[in-house]
């Protein structure tokens, strides 16, 4: 499938109270592909994906998609092409696994229209690829924390939009199903041309699943481009204020970043001597 939605931020400036957290910020989602936005705490990652779902708004600048602002959009017009999965997401108490899911639906519901076999489907086949099939007749809150997030992730994926947004997916998962979440993600991509925007902690998960990275730093764009322009010494060095080396994954080719901490600096790269002798 070819992605033809557009989403792009222009001169966003977003905040809470008195505080500023994103400024005049300027970024364009490839269609089709799979963006991860990274940086430091409070850098505004989550600041800027709640206000491209319109559950923030700016307090100047748009958001657009297809050209159109999306916080002038119905909010059900809307959903249909969009989803979030936000972050630390909280059920209804009591909810069972399928009827949450289930609610990944209700964008395409009408007010008189029923619910179809395909509806079924979406849910079926979003609890199988999430693995949580088996859960489907248990209460929400009964589950682990593991457990809990796929069931969200599950929910996002029933709601079948051409654009997906995940606040911190791999959240409280282990390593295992971090990345049985991401190679999902990125079939959801590959087949179906689901354009992804995720926001991850994890740098080398970002660089190795992601066509497209966007380091924020200070609610600012600092880098953006594939992982190989962004994922940097200098970036790192500049985003989160750490040492490293950068090598290419034996596994994906893609760049790997090695920190270096305080205690493992007995024989520092001739690099690393030269940039903290002009500090």
């Amino acid at each position: 499938m070819t992605a033809t939605h557009h989403l792009v931020a222009e001169g966003l400036t977003l905040g809470y109270g008195d505080r500023t957290v994103i400024e005049d910020l300027d970024l364009l989602v490839p269609p089709g592909r799979i963006s991860a936005i990274v940086g430091a705490n409070a850098c505004g990652k989550s600041t800027l994906l709640r206000s491209m779902t319109r559950l923030l708004a700016p307090r100047d600048g748009q958001v657009l998609l297809d050209g159109n602002a999306v916080h002038r959009l119905p909010a059900k017009e809307l959903a249909r092409t969009l989803g979030l999965l936000p972050q630390s997401p909280i059920a209804p108490e009591g909810i069972t696994v399928a009827h949450l899911v289930g609610r990944g639906r209700h964008p395409h519901q009408g007010v008189f229209t029923r619910w179809k076999r395909e509806d079924d489907a979406a849910v079926a086949a979003a609890l199988e690829a999430t693995q949580t099939t088996g859960l489907a007749e248990r209460a929400v809150d009964e589950l682990s924390g593991g457990q809990r997030q796929r069931v969200w992730i599950a929910m996002a994926l029933a709601q079948q939009t051409d654009l997906l947004l995940l606040d911190e997916p791999t959240t409280f998962l282990d390593v295992s199903h971090q990345i049985e979440v991401l190679d999902l993600l990125t079939d959801l991509n590959r087949t179906r041309g689901t354009t992804i925007v995720m926001v991850l902690h994890d740098l080398n998960m970002a660089a190795r699943y992601a066509d497209h990275l966007v380091a924020l730093a200070s609610g600012r764009v600092h880098a953006v481009g594939t992982p190989a322009e962004v994922l940097t010494v200098d970036t790192v060095q500049a985003v989160f204020g750490l040492d490293c080396q950068v090598i290419p994954d034996p596994t994906s080719g893609k760049p790997l970043m090695l920190p270096i901490g305080r205690h493992h600096m007995s024989s520092p790269t001739p690099d690393l001597v030269s940039r903290r002798s002009d500090a």
